[in-house]
């Protein structure tokens, strides 16, 4: 799922958990700013990908719920559900997922069927499995152009990386 212009200067590739609480800190602390300041400028997109832990038992159908949920409307879908989830991220078990999908007005018949037959299994499993081709063993983790930066950094530390690669 893609959040910004397509065809921005920078993007930052995110491979979150969410379950994952650094990754929800960075939901609620650092993405609103760089949202605002870079993404709805149009000068960075954000591309979401899945990457749940396994000891995180909500995280795997939490990141098919948001699958499920882009299925249905795409990608402004897809962060309907991704914001709904982090925002309730202490409830995110199968029952809750379903419920968020029917305070989004989902076909909620369709996202059932999709929840529960684990038809985007797949999908976020090839997510974690790309990840770990690109060194990501931990939650979250963020390239901006190819550059990693680890874990729930503040504003600034990604501020300085678009930044610079908005100067090339």
């Amino acid at each position: 799922a893609i959040l910004g212009k397509k065809d921005a200067k920078v993007t930052i590739v995110e491979f979150s958990d969410y379950q994952c609480h650094f990754c929800e800190k960075f939901w609620s602390e650092t993405l609103p700013q760089v949202k605002k300041d870079y993404i709805d400028a149009g000068k960075v997109r954000l591309i979401y990908r899945d990457f749940p832990l396994g000891f995180h038992p909500n995280a795997q159908k939490a990141a098919e719920a948001a699958e499920c949920a882009g299925e249905q409307g795409g990608d402004v879908v897809y962060f309907k559900m991704h914001d709904k989830i982090f925002g309730n991220q202490q409830a995110i078990d199968v029952d809750s997922l379903k419920k968020y999908a029917q305070e989004l007005k989902l076909d909620t018949a369709k996202f059932n069927t999709c929840l529960d037959s684990g038809a985007m299994a797949e999908e976020v499993k090839k997510d974690q499995t790309e990840g770990s081709s690109y060194g990501v063993g931990g939650t979250p983790a963020f390239f901006i152009n190819g550059k990693l930066i680890s874990g729930a950094q503040p504003y600034a530390a990604f501020k300085q990386v678009i930044d610079a690669e908005i100067a090339l």
